[in-house]
């Protein structure tokens, strides 16, 4: 049975929210997020795992990149097992009104020769299942395939699971874990805002309905989606996702780290999540950015480097999404160790933990730290 749209005086408002709302985001393994009207503000550094446990490179030597199903439920688990924060996935919603859980605009398939790709949009929620592994084993499902740089390749990973919908993640996977839910739209389509709204709607259902105390956290490079689920609802963050001015696109929004701030200001929005190459090439926004009181994330191939993370631990950056679950979560706790009730030392104070730095991480001066973030934007652009 199809969802039914929910109607907009059903979802909650900005207008109904009482003068100092909060968020209060419970999980084992972070203290809780706080959002009101006097800012955002994440209690620690987090480590965000990309479309799980990773994304696939299907051409990549890397066998890391190809060891899971990328935006399966076995991918968010395996995930779960190392001291992640959140885990992040793409929500598109089917012909028939279900929000299912995958990264590319169409999905192709290979029968009697010929490769054909159709968006989800197109597919019922049956047909957008019957890619891949089936969950029966009796069943056989479309041979999934992927273009990537004009090349199509068959999905092959050495850990494979069938596709899945939000509501299938929100009750199989851990609930200590976070859901940053990146809401994906075309890049080359145009949206009218009752299409939007209707998605929107879709997604929010399941999310209402199943989300209980999880952490969730909604982001999205369509700045329309973004405003649009601001103003549907206010229990959950709001991130607007950027390139950081990397690419250029028609929708100027979407062109710089000032016009994605801008967008988050004068629209009530809790943060920015930015290709890390764009913060590196202008090191200077951060500041920006935290003296209107947004949260700062991070994603990019960089972020599967330790000294590029920690980098951007001591620039303020809030947390990285990253492939390398088990690489990045190790260094993060080799290079910030956080010790409650500890008296001496000088130690970061975020919250109510004070932050002991180990040996293992590497020293510098504000001096030093100073050239190096204006050395780093010259090295990016090499």
């Amino acid at each position: 049975m199809a969802l039914k749209a929910v109607h907009v005086t059903d979802v909650p408002s900005l207008d109904l929210v009482p003068e100092n709302p909060s968020l209060a985001l419970c999980s084992t393994r972070f203290p809780n997020v706080e959002m009101s009207r006097s800012g955002f503000k994440m209690p620690k550094f987090v480590v965000i795992g990309h479309r799980g446990h990773g994304m696939n490179v299907l051409q990549s030597s890397d066998r890391r990149m190809r060891a899971i199903k990328e935006n399966t439920i076995v991918s968010f688990n395996a995930a779960a097992n190392f001291p992640i924060d959140y885990i992040e996935f793409d929500v598109q919603v089917t012909k028939d009104d279900y929000p299912v859980i995958f990264h590319d605009d169409l999905i192709l398939t290979e029968e009697n020769g010929t490769v054909s790709g159709k968006r989800i949009t197109e597919l019922s929620l049956s047909e957008f299942l019957s890619y891949g592994p089936q969950s029966e084993a009796s069943k056989e499902g479309k041979v999934l395939l992927r273009k990537k740089d004009g090349k199509v390749m068959q999905w092959d990973v050495e850990k494979d699971d069938s596709l899945c919908t939000l509501e299938e993640a929100f009750v199989k996977v851990a609930p200590t874990i976070g859901f940053n839910i990146e809401l994906k739209f075309d890049d080359h389509i145009v949206y009218e805002q009752d299409y939007l709204v209707h998605v929107l709607q879709a997604v929010l259902k399941v999310v209402f309905d199943y989300a209980k105390d999880r952490p969730i956290i909604f982001s999205t490079f369509q700045p329309d989606a973004a405003m649009l689920i601001r103003k549907l609802q206010n229990n959950y963050p709001v991130f607007f996702l950027t390139n950081g001015g990397c690419e250029v696109y028609e929708d100027v929004r979407r062109n710089s780290l000032e016009e994605a701030m801008k967008l988050c200001v004068e629209n009530g929005l809790e943060g920015i999540v930015s290709e890390i190459k764009g913060i590196f090439r202008n090191p200077g926004a951060v500041t920006k950015i935290k003296e209107a009181k947004l949260g700062l994330l991070s994603y990019g191939k960089l972020n599967n480097v330790s000294e590029a993370v920690y980098v951007q631990h001591l620039m303020g950056i809030d947390g990285v999404i990253v492939d390398l679950v088990q690489e990045i979560t190790e260094a993060v706790e080799e290079m910030i160790k956080p010790t409650k009730g500890s008296d001496g030392g000088e130690g970061l104070t975020e919250g109510s933990e004070k932050v002991q730095e180990v040996n293992t991480k590497p020293q510098f001066s504000q001096q030093e730290l100073s050239f190096l973030l204006k050395l780093i934007p010259q090295l990016i652009q090499m």
